[in-house]
């Protein structure tokens, strides 16, 4: 009876340490890709940005929804002179001053040939938004990096930094000019996969003092439907952290980020596969900071433009990113 005991505590424990929470509610517009999500301070509506329709804008008055579709953010395009300027990718969304700043990517798939938009709104309302184009990160064929999924984070010391990069030579960091507008200086190498096929993209760093956790997104993003990867090569979120906004991020076991760390996040569990494509911010009407990302629903299906929007609450207790 004893052993019995022992062996059912065993099972408990290895199936809590690795279970992941369910995404939080979502209703109507939750088809989404590479999401951005964040609050107005002027009336509290939650706005979502994600990748498609240039850059599509969905608004609720609750994280969980419904959500609505309200258009796109530059119904124009982007001026930037590259393919790709009227499919714009994996947007992020930060407030500065009085102004909201949207980036963007401007790519095609599996070019370096990509840059990095910016666009500023007082807002967020479709109609709104004032493109400057180029932020000064750019990427060509032999580049060390590929200019996509930009990032911008304020540091503790006031200063702002983009973190960006995908695949090639992974995740990049680079200083920022205030307001975050271009790009102020060289960029530094912070993740970085020497195995496989690099799969490491959608950075995103979140300050919470006094470390700066950088979450990626690791493995095969897309194309589900037609050609699975091998289990455990879908995407996943992982972590690193480090008290220095743009070196020495390390993982849960002390590896650093640019040796092939990343303490994994949330994983495919149950219903819920390849999740990626994530941001963190703070909502503190639903209870404090938030991970959101897409992810497929296999109840649903596998194709890309079926990807739904998650979201949970972190458990920060550990010192360490818990959903």
């Amino acid at each position: 009876m004893m052993l019995l005991k022992l062996i059912l505590l065993l099972v408990a424990f290895v199936s809590t340490a690795i279970s992941y929470g369910n995404p939080g509610a979502c209703s109507n517009a939750c088809n989404v890709h590479d999401p951005a999500v964040i609050r107005r301070d002027s009336d509290g509506t939650y706005f979502r940005f994600s990748t498609g329709n240039k850059i599509q804008i969905a608004t609720s008055s609750s994280l969980s929804g419904p959500w609505t579709i309200k258009g796109s953010a530059l119904s124009m395009g982007s001026k930037i002179n590259l393919a790709g300027n009227q499919d714009l990718w994996a947007p992020d969304v930060t407030k500065v001053g009085d102004n909201y700043y949207l980036y963007y990517s401007v790519s095609t798939f599996g070019s370096q040939e990509s840059a990095i938009g910016v666009a500023t709104s007082k807002t967020m309302d479709p109609g709104t938004w004032t493109d400057y184009g180029r932020t000064g990160v750019v990427s060509h064929a032999g580049s060390a990096y590929n200019a996509i999924d930009g990032n911008v984070v304020l540091a503790g010391d006031g200063s702002y930094y983009m973190s960006f990069g995908s695949f090639w030579g992974d995740i990049y960091n680079v200083p920022m000019n205030n307001p975050p507008l271009t790009a102020s200086g060289s960029s530094t190498r912070i993740a970085y996969n020497s195995t496989g096929s690099h799969a490491i993209e959608g950075s995103f760093i979140w300050y919470r003092s006094p470390y700066y956790y950088l979450f990626f997104s690791a493995g095969t993003c897309c194309g589900y439907d037609s050609n699975r990867p091998a289990p455990g090569m879908e995407y996943r979120i992982n972590v690193c952290r480090s008290t220095s906004v743009n070196r020495e991020y390390v993982d849960k076991n002390g590896v650093s980020c640019t040796a092939k760390g990343g303490s994994t996040v949330l994983a495919s569990h149950d219903n819920v596969y390849g999740p990626g494509g994530q941001g963190v911010f703070l909502d503190n009407v639903s209870g404090g900071e938030v991970l959101y990302y897409h992810y497929v629903d296999t109840t649903i299906g596998y194709g890309d433009g079926q990807k739904r929007f998650g979201w949970n609450l972190i458990n920060w207790s550990t010192g360490w990113p818990v959903v």
